[in-house]
């Protein structure tokens, strides 16, 4: 049986004690040896985090113990690995980065759509299917028919959005009204504060994929199934497809990007050291490094021990690390 239980939870909700709660939550994590990331801010509560089962649903327990976090959403997988080999307890301006002043999910977030209605829904001519999520995410899979952004980082979507609201955008208004939108992520709180955003520009039928892409791959057959890919997630797992099954991508050790089998078996591609993204920015001493540190990486395997890397510059991105940049990636 796995021995590792990862969850993903969020909620937004005021938090003007988070300077306390950082404090306790991190000693409260340190206790039962949870590691990953939990993000702290004003408007609410976000992180990624794993450990011993047991440790884990203390922890879930502990957090709905607070009135304010009763509605906790949060989702698990499960892994033989460790998945992340440190804590980080942050405090932040936003627990997903919009950066958009003023927005409220709790008041102006757009409907929930539950994942047996959502291929009726995005099947009709005047819904326009947005994913918010970053590129690279949207090239391990999507919604037929969804459009990508071809964001960076999600405080990109509103500059997006302005300008496909121009005449001959597909946002552009038709007749004198705004059209029908309907917006999915990862697993619901990027589209939690999109979708508020929509409606702040004046965009009445705003609708989200409830639970996220996860929990449509999770609940809808794939026979039935409109969705084409697999999806990028933020652990070990590198992505996932239908019934949550794990999928065949892998992470570039150097730039952090996922990788097809076509990626690796392009001539730019090194085991541990570059891929067809990264290959023409690596400096010689940043190659070195990476190609020393898959050697160690190489010989702790042989021996069956786990490798934590030494930080070396820009190698310090190690195995240990994935997980933790990851996470990361995921907020911005």
């Amino acid at each position: 049986m796995p021995r590792f239980l990862t969850v993903a939870l969020y909620h937004f909700v005021h938090l003007p004690d988070r300077v306390l709660m950082r404090e306790r939550l991190e000693a409260y994590c340190q206790a039962r040896e949870i590691k990953g990331t939990l993000l702290l801010a004003d408007e609410g509560i976000n992180g990624t985090l794993a450990g011993a089962e047991a440790g884990v649903r203390q922890l879930l327990s502990h957090l709905r113990e607070d009135p304010r976090l009763a509605g906790l959403e949060h989702k698990e997988s499960w892994s033989e690995r460790e998945p992340f080999y440190r804590l980080k307890v942050k405090l932040k301006k936003e627990i997903v980065t919009l950066g958009v002043d003023g927005i409220d999910p709790n008041r102006m977030a757009g409907r929930y759509v539950k994942p047996e209605d959502w291929n009726a829904l995005i099947a009709q001519d005047d819904v326009v299917l947005i994913d918010t999520r970053n590129d690279y995410e949207c090239g391990v899979g999507t919604f037929e028919g969804a459009i990508n952004p071809q964001t960076r980082s999600f405080s990109q979507l509103p500059q997006w959005v302005e300008q496909q609201m121009q005449p001959g955008g597909v946002l552009a208004e038709k007749d004198g009204k705004k059209p029908r939108v309907a917006m999915f992520c990862t697993g619901g709180i990027r589209c939690e504060k999109s979708t508020a955003f929509m409606r702040t520009q004046g965009f009445e039928e705003v609708y989200h994929l409830q639970g996220g892409i996860l929990k449509y791959l999770e609940t809808v057959p794939a026979a039935q199934s409109s969705w084409q890919g697999e999806c990028f997630v933020f652990d070990e797992r590198v992505s996932v497809g239908h019934g949550l099954a794990p999928g065949h991508f892998e992470l570039c050790r150097s730039c952090r990007h996922p990788l097809s089998a076509t990626d690796k078996q392009s001539p730019l591609y090194e085991d541990g050291v570059s891929c067809p993204r990264c290959h023409d920015s690596l400096t010689p001493e940043q190659r070195r490094s990476f190609a020393e540190r898959q050697r160690q990486m190489s010989l702790a395997r042989a021996r069956g021990q786990r490798h934590i890397g030494v930080p070396r510059g820009r190698a310090a991105t190690d195995e240990a690390a994935s997980g933790d940049r990851a996470q990361d990636r995921h907020r911005e």
